[in-house]
């Protein structure tokens, strides 16, 4: 899997939020987007994502040198961000089910495991609306990192985790990324710092368009 994004730009009305963004990204690679808060770097993630159309510039997803359809993307990609919500009527068994049905899993591990990875096996058939804000955060981690996608997006990933989700966070980094393309959008460097690139948003500032 490669991404590019060729002289890519974001404005919202006269402001430019980044612009003459060009980078190619692959897989066996963790990539950082870094900068103070309110400099863009969700607004760039969402926009590798597909989910924030570009204002110009051109975003591309190759697989076996072939372009995948701009219909198609979303098969390819698992994103965490602290502004997604959860099915909150849903158990965590009942959402990682419905979850499978237009993404599977990986294969080499089942739900029970899957769980205990995050710390969320006692809590299986509780409703995910009486769930605390890290264990929700714990949840996205487990069906981002578990569904079986090229690319991993991952949005200020320890957001609301204490030490025990923290840990388990960086025990994911560490097994679960390898073949895989790894953006995590963050200013904080415990959250990034098994990625091997760097990108500062602010190099990509360019002021109001004319």
């Amino acid at each position: 899997m490669t991404i590019s994004l060729s002289d890519a730009g974001k404005r919202f009305n006269r402001e430019w939020i980044f612009r003459h963004f060009s980078k190619q990204f692959q897989r066996n690679i963790g990539y950082a987007i870094t900068g103070p808060n309110g400099s863009g770097k969700s607004t760039l993630l969402q926009c590798i994502a597909g989910a924030v159309q570009l204002s110009e510039g051109v975003l591309s997803y190759s697989r076996n040198k072939a372009l995948v359809p701009e219909e198609k993307t979303y098969e390819y990609i698992s994103l965490a961000t602290p502004y997604l919500e959860l099915i909150e009527e849903m158990t965590a068994l009942e959402l990682m089910q419905f979850q499978q049905t237009f993404k599977p899993f990986r294969t080499n591990i089942g739900f029970t495991d899957m769980l205990q990875r995050v710390r969320l096996d006692q809590a299986a058939n509780k409703q995910i609306r009486y769930y605390s804000s890290g264990m929700k955060q714990r949840m996205k981690l487990l069906l981002a990192f578990f569904a079986d996608t090229p690319l991993l997006l991952l949005d200020e990933p320890s957001t609301n985790l204490d030490a025990e989700g923290i840990a388990a966070y960086k025990s994911l980094l560490d097994a679960e990324t390898a073949d895989r393309i790894l953006i995590i959008s963050s200013n904080d460097p415990n959250e990034y710092d098994r990625c091997q690139e760097i990108i500062s948003i602010q190099d990509y500032k360019t002021g109001r368009s004319v």
